[in-house]
């Protein structure tokens, strides 16, 4: 199993909190591993569990370049003795990002395809031939997403207690959005989209989970799309990290925050409801910016 370490909730302290008069807590689940972090632990649990069941010894999974998801699976698999390979959309650019040097010098085998290709990896024929190219794998999907990631979430949520009346998460494949629903039917769970025009995602979530209508897709702070940013969201995440001492990436934290404190300011939340928050790790993104 993989090293975990138990995590605190922390309490936001702020003026614009205060003055909204709402009471804001943060999971810490950045600290939880120090590579495989976040909800990326859950996400895989029981997917590396199932791998070791079927005596697999090679994982193979999907990302791009930025993937949050791609550096914790190679981290998890050298960590547990996997081989692993990940499946990248795009060319190979040259030096590469942080991300995918990690990920290689944690043995996996970087694997590029077009963009074209690559909107066809669920395909039976693309997998195919990578079965062909690589021989036997374990497959997980992009984002880690699937019915055993969604489980482990779930797992997870059955942990945060009852302290609090929302669930704000950063939503990119929609598995951690699932989890928290399905765990969470009394609680208002919204999910805050980092891909531009998340609309999409309302559907990838509902297809783990019931008939549940406590949750909804925010696609207001994506920032310009996946993994990019401007100075408005820079100099968020810096005056929040000066104030909290917290920090915070920009592909997925730091605009789920900045969402957060917008809806805030907007007067979304009711007055003297509580806020928890999911901190999801990736701050190796840091270093993208």
């Amino acid at each position: 199993m993989l090293r975990h370490t138990p995590t605190p909730i922390v309490e936001i302290t702020d003026p614009i909190v205060e003055k909204a008069g709402v009471r804001l807590l943060m999971k810490r689940e950045d600290l939880n591993h120090p590579f495989v972090s976040g909800n990326k632990w859950w996400k895989l649990k029981y997917n590396l569990e199932e791998a070791k069941k079927q005596n697999m010894r090679t994982l193979l999974t999907f990302g791009g370049a930025h993937s949050n998801h791609i550096y914790a699976t190679a981290a998890a698999a050298a960590e547990l003795g996997f081989n692993s390979i990940g499946v990248i959309r795009g060319e190979e650019t040259l030096p590469l990002n942080n991300t995918l040097s990690f990920a290689r010098q944690r043995g996996m085998t970087l694997q590029y395809v077009s963009r074209e290709q690559y909107r066809n990896k669920t395909a039976d024929e693309f997998i195919d031939r990578l079965h062909q190219q690589f021989g036997d794998f374990f497959l997980i999907p992009e984002g880690g997403t699937n019915e055993l990631a969604v489980k482990g979430v779930t797992d997870f949520a059955a942990t945060l207690g009852d302290d609090f009346d929302y669930v704000c998460c950063a939503a990119g494949t929609g598995g951690t959005l699932a989890g928290l629903i399905n765990a969470l039917p009394s609680k208002q769970i919204i999910g805050f989209s980092a891909l531009k025009d998340g609309e999409f995602l309302t559907q990838a979530v509902a297809r783990w989970v019931g008939g549940e209508t406590n949750w909804k897709i925010v696609s207001d702070y994506a920032f310009g799309g996946y993994a990019k940013t401007n100075s408005v969201l820079a100099e968020f995440i810096q005056q929040f990290e000066l104030r909290n001492n917290i920090p915070l990436e920009h592909v997925y934290t730091g605009k789920l925050m900045a969402g957060i404190y917008d809806l805030i300011q907007k007067g979304y939340f009711h007055k003297g409801s509580t806020i928890l928050t999911l901190h999801t790790g990736g701050l190796q993104g840091k270093r993208l910016f």
